[in-house]
């Protein structure tokens, strides 16, 4: 019994030593966050004039400053001036609105773009996309709408701008923000531009039924349209007899393109967004079913033209090819591909579905 006493209380001290530590390395760096967060919200605080931004680590981004008459500052008539700023050690942004004379009059950092690393001092955010001031809940009050450019060091999307979106309303001589709004904006990809913003906070057009429905009706229901030509039903020898409906959802002047696979009776069990973070479909020039990495089973193939705006918001279009492996567990995105062959504007599906049995060692004889 002393032994096994002994035992328990040798692998007890080597438990608290190997927690301990880590523990301690934790709060070290959780002290650190907060010392570091606690110098930045002082420095922030201390921009009281806009000659105060660079001597406090912050630079003005001169091209997205602009002045506005906001209705509950000054006499609301007179002109004050909106100035992004930017944190330059941690890319945390701040938004003031000054007077002539460059006094603050409002600042706030509480902004979506400056949460989009949990529990980490710096951010994605490297620039501002947009900015807009619109009268959105009907107030008679301007509020901002403000979309920004944002950029993961690592992880499977590193190097790949993405946006964020925010609305700041105003209201007697501030602004607040709805977290709500801002997720939703966010998690179901309205924030690609001003106008898809207004159209879902002003207007209550919404693409959230695409992400969230679980029949067919439902869609049919919130205005999704099918796009009959490409609509039909295929065998998939893992996912059973589906209904294969592409379509999409208008908002402002964009065409969300989304397309489910749906059983018999009418629930959906597969959907896939082609799109990806582009604008608008553009034209979808084709689809098929088929066996394209040569497993026995049909994959989806997608091609589809997609419309963006560049920075100097002139409109672009690109022709992607989108491929859908079929699994024993569902379907698997392809990768490959799309890195090793650009589509042009010339390619068909006939075409693509050679090239990418080709390129899978799959070729038209053997199907």
């Amino acid at each position: 019994m002393r032994k096994k006493r002994k035992w328990l209380s040798a692998l007890l001290c080597l438990c608290m030593l190997t927690v301990f530590p880590v523990r301690a390395a934790e709060n070290d760096k959780l002290e650190q966050m907060i010392q570091d967060y606690n110098e930045y919200m002082s420095l922030f605080s201390a921009i009281e004039n806009t000659e105060d931004i660079e001597e406090n680590g912050f630079y003005r981004i001169e091209d997205q400053s602009f002045p506005v008459v906001l209705e509950s500052f000054l006499d609301g008539e007179t002109e004050v001036c909106f100035v992004p700023v930017m944190y330059e050690k941690y890319n945390r942004l701040g938004v003031l609105i000054t007077d002539s004379f460059g006094n603050v009059l409002y600042k706030t950092n509480q902004l979506e773009t400056n949460n989009k690393w949990l529990g980490q001092m710096e951010q994605p955010t490297k620039g501002i996309a947009a900015v807009s001031f619109q009268d959105l809940n009907k107030d008679g009050l301007r509020d901002i709408i403000l979309i920004t450019d944002c950029e993961n060091r690592d992880g499977q999307y590193a190097g790949k701008t993405y946006k964020v979106g925010d609305v700041l309303f105003q209201r007697n001589g501030s602004f607040y923000r709805d977290w709500r709004i801002s997720d939703k904006i966010n998690r179901f990809s309205m924030n690609k531009s001003v106008d898809f913003i207004a159209s879902y906070v002003r207007d209550g057009n919404s693409t959230e039924i695409l992400y969230t429905a679980t029949t067919l009706e439902e869609l049919l229901e919130n205005g999704f349209q099918i796009i009959q030509e490409q609509c039909y039903y295929r065998s998939f020898e893992k996912q059973g007899f589906l209904q294969v409906v592409p379509g999409i959802i208008k908002m402002a002047e964009y065409n969300v393109f989304m397309i489910y696979l749906v059983n018999e009776q009418g629930d959906i069990v597969w959907s896939f967004q082609p799109m990806g973070d582009y604008d608008n479909l553009y034209a979808l020039k084709g689809m098929t079913c088929r066996d394209m990495d040569g497993d026995g089973m049909k994959d989806i193939v997608v091609l589809g033209r997609y419309s963006y705006c560049n920075e100097d918001g002139e409109l672009q279009v690109d022709t992607i090819c989108s491929i859908y492996y079929q699994r024993t567990d569902g379907f698997e995105e392809d990768k490959e591909f799309r890195d090793y062959y650009q589509c042009t504007a010339e390619d068909t599906v006939s075409g693509l579905v050679d090239m990418i049995r080709d390129y899978w060692g799959w070729t038209v004889e053997n199907d």
